[in-house]
């Protein structure tokens, strides 16, 4: 089935605990912080509803019609179709949002390529796997991840601090396990559910522990506490900063004080190697689509950069067309590793088609890492006027208005309006405290720059480089390993 965008908003009225600036949100559907990124994502459901949309966002089998985001890639078709998908929303919506479900449902692909190792532990919890995908898949559900413990002080394992500092198990019931501790997760105040999984991947002296754990957790359930940080949206004017006033994903950090998981809802309990390899595959599908929304913040800086060297000419200067190719390059080479890496896919454990891992994880650090120096250059291209141009009001009033309109209209085609617009967009992509937490964002929601490092260090296959070398420099079998 599909959701339309009223149910979605009605899933979200279900009491959930959620507080913002040291209040509590009564509802998150309508509250300002929360009512343009809810917006968005009903947007979503409702566009598949939509004939312009339907054949684009959803597909029908056994005469259900479904959403092209959460359907389990088989082959190269279904890649091809969520790359389209996902530019029509961007298009339609006319900015990037990135946790809105489409991402984080990889995830729990990567526990169908698992389920021989959850088994391994408790065939129940292999089942619950294959429901729980179903489930998610058959009821359109909002799902997210919940990835990320407090840690504490990282010298010290949790048992010698205050034990909540990571997610674990403290009682086991006839019902289910009951959980404490804490994750800082995007978009949990207005999302259904997340898959909940251990921060902590190399255990190195214990076979089991209760920090080991996996599961669905349903933001509504009793317990579960969310503290959110400041919101961007609502705090300035919205022609001031476009971007951030509907496009803002919030951050919580969800508190588990007691919360029950059911035994039907566990992935794994009590076992250290179904953790290591969910940390070790989390991202083998889900870094494709977060890369892809980084060639839709790449378009947004070339466009913004191009028509602000146009708007006065400064396109015909070599420097300019240099400065504007070192974009152009970043953005096609985001483009060239996620169209290589469904090219190249490969078969997974569980059947699905996996994007090329070599291939998706370098331009994972493509995209992350040359972000801020593509930032530069394009705000270097933008100019000054970025942070020096007054606000809308300024525009707008009898006082002021007539000098900012003589002042900042250049022609018949540029006049004062349509450049406060494009300042005020360049000024939000990338000089805002809206865009320097995007760009944090991006540095760390897949982890950090060395674990991406090391994603492609573990993922290529040195084989073929030291058999060139091996041959070219005349080097005996014993060099690889193999001969006597």
């Amino acid at each position: 089935m599909i959701r339309t965008g009223d149910q979605y908003r009605e899933g979200l009225q279900d009491g959930r605990e959620v507080w913002m600036d040291g209040e509590r949100v009564k509802d998150v559907t309508q509250h300002p912080a929360f009512k343009p990124i809810v917006d968005v994502r009903a947007r979503m459901y409702d566009m598949a509803h939509e004939a312009k949309y339907q054949d684009r966002l959803t597909y029908v089998e056994d005469n259900k019609r479904n959403t092209i985001f959460y359907k389990p890639p088989r082959e190269t078709k279904d890649w091809t179709d969520k790359v389209e998908a996902v530019d029509a929303v961007m298009q339609d919506i006319g900015g990037v949002v990135t946790r809105v479900g489409d991402e984080t449902i990889g995830e729990v692909w990567s526990l169908i390529d698992g389920r021989d190792v959850l088994a391994e532990f408790d065939p129940r919890f292999a089942d619950n796997v294959d429901r729980h995908v179903q489930n998610i898949f058959d009821n359109d559900i909002f799902h997210i991840s919940a990835n990320t413990d407090p840690k504490g002080d990282r010298s010290l394992p949790p048992q010698e601090q205050d034990p909540d500092m990571m997610v674990h198990v403290v009682k086991e019931t006839d019902a289910g396990i009951v959980i404490r501790g804490a994750k800082y997760e995007t978009a949990a105040a207005y999302a259904d559910q997340a898959f909940l999984k251990p921060t902590v991947g190399a255990w190195t002296n214990e076979t089991l522990s209760d920090y080991a754990v996996g599961g669905i957790i349903d933001m509504g359930a009793p317990g579960v506490k969310q503290i959110c940080r400041s919101s961007f949206a609502g705090r300035n004017n919205p022609k001031d900063y476009p971007l951030a006033n509907r496009f803002d994903e919030v951050e919580s950090l969800v508190i588990f004080d007691n919360v029950l998981i059911p035994w039907e809802n566990v992935f794994f309990y009590r076992h250290t190697k179904a953790a290591q390899y969910i940390r070790a595959t989390l991202h083998r599908y889900s870094a494709f689509p977060y890369v892809h929304r980084l060639l839709y913040v790449a378009d947004m800086m070339i466009g913004a950069a191009m028509f602000n060297a146009k708007q006065t000419g400064l396109d015909k200067l070599q420097s300019v067309r240099e400065k504007l190719a070192d974009l152009v390059v970043y953005r096609e080479g985001i483009n060239a590793h996620l169209t290589a890496s469904i090219a190249l896919a490969e078969k997974s454990p569980g059947g699905l088609l996996m994007p090329n891992q070599s291939m998706l994880y370098a331009g994972r650090v493509h995209a992350c890492s040359g972000l801020p120096a593509m930032m530069h250059i394009a705000r270097e291209l933008c100019g000054g006027q970025i942070c020096v141009t007054p606000n809308a009001a300024a525009f707008e009033s009898d006082g002021s208005g007539p000098w900012l309109q003589k002042f900042y209209s250049l022609n018949k085609q540029w006049e004062s309006e349509d450049r406060r617009k494009l300042l005020a967009f360049a000024r939000d992509l990338l000089n805002s405290d809206y865009a320097g937490h995007r760009l944090t964002f991006v540095q760390f929601a897949q982890a950090p720059h060395f674990n991406h490092l090391n994603a492609v260090y573990n993922s290529f296959d040195f084989s073929g480089p030291l058999d060139f070398v091996r041959k070219a420099a005349g080097l005996s079998d014993k060099v690889m390993g193999t001969g006597k």
